[in-house]
């Protein structure tokens, strides 16, 4: 099966620097261009990016692209966190991301792994995501692209938009349970709450950048790297900043929901239990005085006097108004 790409693995391809939009290639045009132009043609590089689902892919790379050892380490052993890290002059990039049909369930994140160098970049995942299909998408209308570099701070600043527009949505579900749960029309669970809290921290901790391996980069990037690249690198991690905090305050905002949730809970369910105590309590005399007289024994009391029924009536009533007087008074007292 070729899973959405080529019998190589390649999804997409294209060159940057020969005309002033990118040029589609296939497999082999990429490793001709490579083998016979990267080195000689400073102002162009290429990107590749591939569909690790197909098996043939990680086989391509390892024979033609000539990548940095750390990039097969981080697809099989490497940390899952976000970060960005320098191997022999090579940026290599761990992005978390999420896919196209994002619905709140941890199970639609998942991981784009990326290399960066002068001439070549390659990106690689499982599973279709949205952000590098944003950058594609702004390649294939012209948007130019300067270097290899740009091609990565693209690929961040769409994955910041991205999270902006899932910390929306959440904040409208959020809103919308929130008024419902003021106008005393509950419908969500907080089963429901607690697994978008879930989501929202397992994105956090996925998706925020990791500081020191950042740091360490910006302080030492590859030679080839110029500072305008640097210096917007600096400025699409930080925009990551204020998505992190607008989802670290809309996790209070459902923690506060769900203690809402929770209390109401608690309160309906003393209500019930209050109901059905008084109820049990009006029907204890009648119960305990049906009990006695059911016994089959002899000496039951006004047996045989014509209006015994009544007298006993009469005496469950009044036992039964006294109890119920006496459950009202305590309730009085809780409260």
């Amino acid at each position: 099966m070729s899973y959405g790409s080529d019998p190589s693995g390649l999804v997409w391809g294209y060159l940057f620097g020969v005309t002033p939009e990118a040029l589609p290639v296939d497999s082999a045009a990429a490793l001709a261009w490579m083998r016979d132009h990267a080195a000689n043609n400073p102002s162009q590089f290429i990107w590749l990016h591939f569909n690790l689902s197909n098996a043939a892919s990680e086989k391509w790379l390892t024979t033609h692209a000539n990548l940095a050892d750390e990039f097969y380490e981080t697809l099989h052993t490497g940390s899952r966190s976000t970060r960005i890290e320098l191997a022999e002059d090579t940026l290599i990039a761990v992005v978390n991301d999420v896919l196209h049909n994002f619905s709140f369930e941890e199970s639609d994140i998942s991981t784009l792994w990326v290399s960066v160098a002068r001439n070549v970049v390659v990106s690689a995942r499982r599973k279709p995501l949205q952000s590098i299909e944003r950058v594609r998408q702004a390649v294939r209308h012209g948007e130019p692209v300067r270097s290899s570099v740009e091609l990565l701070i693209h690929l961040l600043r769409d994955q910041a938009d991205v999270l902006v527009k899932i910390v929306r949505d959440a904040v409208e579900r959020v809103d919308d349970i929130e008024d419902k749960l003021l106008a005393d029309r509950p419908t969500a669970k907080r089963e429901d709450l607690g697994a978008m809290r879930r989501v929202l921290v397992r994105l956090q901790r996925l998706l925020a950048p990791e500081p020191a391996a950042l740091f360490r980069l910006l302080q030492r990037p590859p030679s080839w790297m110029a500072d305008l690249d640097t210096q917007e690198l600096r400025e699409a991690t930080e925009e990551f900043s204020v998505v992190l905090s607008d989802m670290s305050s809309l996790q209070e905002r459902i923690k506060l929901l769900q203690e809402e949730i929770a209390a109401r809970v608690s309160e309906e369910t003393g209500r019930s239990l209050f109901i059905l105590t008084i109820v049990t309590v009006l029907a204890l005399p009648i119960n305990i005085i049906a009990g006695m007289l059911g016994m089959n024994v002899g000496g039951i009391p006004l047996s045989h006097h014509p209006a015994g029924f009544w007298i006993i009536a009469g005496i469950i009533a009044t036992f039964t108004v006294v109890a119920g007087w006496l459950v009202t008074r305590a309730a009085r007292r809780l409260r």
